[in-house]
């Protein structure tokens, strides 16, 4: 999923940096609100590092793209999506800008698509399948769907910008970045599952309620 440079036009990764600059700047505004939460700097930092070596791990697909595992969703539950979007905002630019993860023109549209949408739509996701099943098995129910269907609207979102830039046809992107996501989503779903009872099990607080 990470989109090397030049193959968004200027306006697309123009227009997807300014709302990645925004939601950031919501994010950082919300977390000093709320007061920095002591118990979330380990989780923060451990999570940090999984989601970064996890990303990686790279497929390659059409359009100069690649699949891998996204992390967004395990982040927003464990520890809420302003939260979220900070830490995979500074693993999505650690990559680009020392690991050649995504070019730097489109950093703002990996962002978008890493650290912003894949957060809002799993906690989105998670807290209504929580609030409609409750118990153990609406939270794992909540979690597995938050993820799957976090990678796959990320992978939309992309899609959806390699077609607005011309790179490559909508009717081609589309169906071959959803298809690999749809399966990824899947391990993605069962690890975040794991991870998230791990961290339960463990007592591993995040200051947030699961």
């Amino acid at each position: 999923m990470h989109i090397p440079d030049g193959f968004l036009d200027p306006k697309t990764w123009i227009g997807a940096s300014a709302i990645s600059a925004a939601a950031l700047a919501g994010a950082l505004a919300m977390r000093r609100k709320e007061g920095q939460a002591e118990r979330q700097i380990p989780v923060m930092g451990m999570l940090a590092a999984f989601i970064f070596v996890a990303q990686l791990i790279n497929f390659p697909l059409v359009g100069g793209t690649t699949a891998h595992l996204s992390g967004g969703a395990l982040a927003a539950i464990l520890l809420g999506p302003a939260t979220a979007i900070i830490v995979m905002t500074t693993v999505v630019a650690v990559q680009c800008l020392f690991f050649l993860g995504g070019g730097v023109t489109a950093l703002g549209a990996n962002i978008l698509n890493m650290a912003v949408v894949a957060p809002l739509v799993a906690y989105g996701t998670y807290r209504g399948i929580t609030m409609l099943v409750r118990g153990r098995a609406g939270r794992t129910a909540g979690v597995f769907l938050a993820a799957w269907l976090s990678v796959v609207m990320a992978a939309v979102v992309a899609a959806g910008q390699l077609a607005l830039s011309g790179t490559v046809q909508l009717k081609v992107v589309m169906p071959a970045m959803t298809g690999w996501y749809a399966v990824i989503g899947v391990v993605e779903g069962l690890i975040t599952v794991v991870v998230v009872s791990f961290v339960q099990a463990m007592g591993m607080g995040t200051g947030r309620r699961m």
